[in-house]
C-alpha cells in the first residue's frame, strides 16, 4: 500500500491498512480515524489536473487504483459583500452532482471499486445520497440509498435517476442511519460521516483555497454544520497544510446551524441536546444527534472558533439575496451567508478574510 496513512479505531486503537473493506472497527465497531506519522513537506500537485485529483498524492488511496471521476472541477471563488463587508464565496454547488459531497464520493467510491466492492449502501438527507449514487453509477456498482421520508422530492428524483435503489424511511434522520447500518451487514457502507476517506476528499477544498488565494488561507471560515463532513473536511485539510510546513495558524472555524435544529451548538455551549428538531428550511443539516458531534466541537475549539445559530427568517433572506445576485443555491446553502451576516452583525472580532461555502445547487 503506497500511502503513509492507516485506519485507527477511535475507541480501542486497533489498526488496519487503508485498503480493507471494513467501514468500522471489526473489534469494537467504533468509527475509524485516518492517521499518518509522516507528511512530506510542501503540497504536491499534478499540474495537468484540476479539482480533487490534482492532489492525488495526498489522498489515501493506492496509486494503482483506477479513479472514479465525473470531472470534479476546481470550483469558483468569488468576492461578495455581506452586511457591507467583503466576504469570499466558494461555489461548491458547481460539483457534478450539485454539492461539495462529490469531493468525498469520488475518493470513497474509487477505493470501493479498487477493493472489488459490488454493492454499496448509504444514508443521507439528500446531497450525500445523490453523490454516492452518481459515483456508484459511474463505477458500475449497485447502490441503495436510505433517506428520511421527508426528503425533498427533487433530491429523491435525482438519486433514482442515477439508477440507485431508494429506500424512504419514516422517522428521523437517526432512524434512517440505523436502517442503513443494518443493511451494511451485507454491503459496503459508504457513509459520509463514518468513513474517514470522505473527509480526505473534502480536505482538498482547503488545498484548493490555498492555491486560489495566492498561497494563503482565509482568516475565518463560516460553514453550515449537520453531520460535520464539511467543517471536519476543511479542518483536516488545514491541519495537513500545517503538517506539511505550508502555513502556521489554523483559520478560525465557525459552524452554523438552524435555531430550530442545533445539537452541535448545544454541545459546544454545554447545553442539553434536544431530543427532536423543529421544521427548518435547512433540511440538509437537520440532524438531531450528529454521530461526530464531539469531534466537531473539539475541532472548532482548537481553531478558536465557535458554533452559532441563525433564524429561519435570516436564512430565507440570505437565500433570496443569493438568487437575486445570480447564485443558484438550495436553501440549506444559504446557511453559510446567513451565518456570516450573524457573525458580522454581532460585532465579534474575527480575522479577515472571511469565507463561506455555498454547499448545494438550487435546481435540486
Amino acid at each position: 500500500m503506497d500511502t503513509p496513512f492507516v485506519l485507527l479505531c477511535s475507541r480501542c486503537g486497533h489498526i488496519e491498512s487503508v485498503d480493507v473493506p471494513f467501514w468500522c472497527c471489526p473489534i469494537c465497531r467504533a468509527h475509524w480515524e485516518l492517521r499518518s506519522d509522516h507528511y512530506a513537506q510542501g503540497l504536491p500537485v499534478e499540474e495537468d489536473k484540476f479539482g480533487v485529483w490534482r492532489y492525488r498524492q495526498t489522498i489515501p488511496v493506492p496509486g494503482s487504483a483506477g479513479i472514479v471521476s465525473l470531472g470534479e472541477p476546481s470550483t469558483a471563488l468569488t468576492a461578495e459583500s455581506v452586511a457591507n463587508r467583503p466576504v469570499w464565496f466558494k461555489h461548491e454547488y458547481q460539483q457534478p452532482s450539485g454539492s461539495f459531497k462529490d469531493r468525498g464520493a469520488t475518493v470513497l467510491i474509487t477505493m470501493a471499486r479498487h477493493l472489488g466492492v459490488d454493492r454499496i449502501v448509504a444514508d443521507s438527507s439528500g446531497n450525500a445520497g445523490a453523490a454516492v449514487a452518481a459515483y456508484s453509477a459511474r463505477a458500475g456498482i449497485a447502490c441503495r440509498i436510505f433517506v428520511p421520508a421527508s426528503t425533498s422530492e427533487g433530491k429523491l428524483r435525482q438519486i433514482m435517476a442515477y439508477g440507485a435503489d431508494l429506500e424512504r424511511v419514516p422517522g428521523t434522520r437517526e432512524e434512517t442511519a440505523a436502517a442503513a447500518v443494518k443493511e451494511a451487514e451485507t454491503a459496503f457502507y459508504a457513509s459520509h460521516y463514518r468513513h474517514p476517506l470522505l473527509l480526505h476528499g473534502v480536505k482538498t477544498m482547503a488545498f484548493e483555497l490555498w492555491e486560489q488565494m495566492g498561497h494563503t488561507v482565509p482568516g475565518t471560515v463560516v460553514v453550515p454544520v449537520g453531520n460535520g463532513s464539511l467543517i471536519l473536511g476543511l479542518y483536516t485539510g488545514f491541519k495537513e497544510l500545517i503538517a506539511r510546513g505550508i502555513m502556521d495558524v489554523l483559520p478560525r472555524l465557525i459552524g452554523v446551524q438552524s435555531r430550530n435544529c442545533s445539537p452541535v451548538v448545544d454541545l459546544f455551549h454545554h447545553q442539553p441536546v434536544k431530543d427532536a428538531c423543529k421544521p427548518t428550511l435547512a433540511e440538509g443539516i437537520a440532524v438531531t444527534r450528529p454521530f461526530l458531534g464531539e469531534m466537531i466541537v473539539a475541532a472548532v475549539r482548537e481553531t478558536g472558533g465557535g458554533m452559532i445559530t441563525v433564524t429561519e427568517e435570516l436564512m430565507e433572506e440570505a437565500f433570496r439575496q443569493a438568487w437575486h445576485s445570480g447564485l443558484c443555491i438550495e436553501k440549506t446553502a444559504a446557511v453559510g451567508p446567513a451565518g456570516v451576516r450573524a457573525v458580522i452583525e454581532s460585532r465579534v472580532d474575527v480575522p479577515d478574510p472571511i469565507l463561506t461555502v455555498l454547499t448545494g445547487h438550487g435546481l435540486k
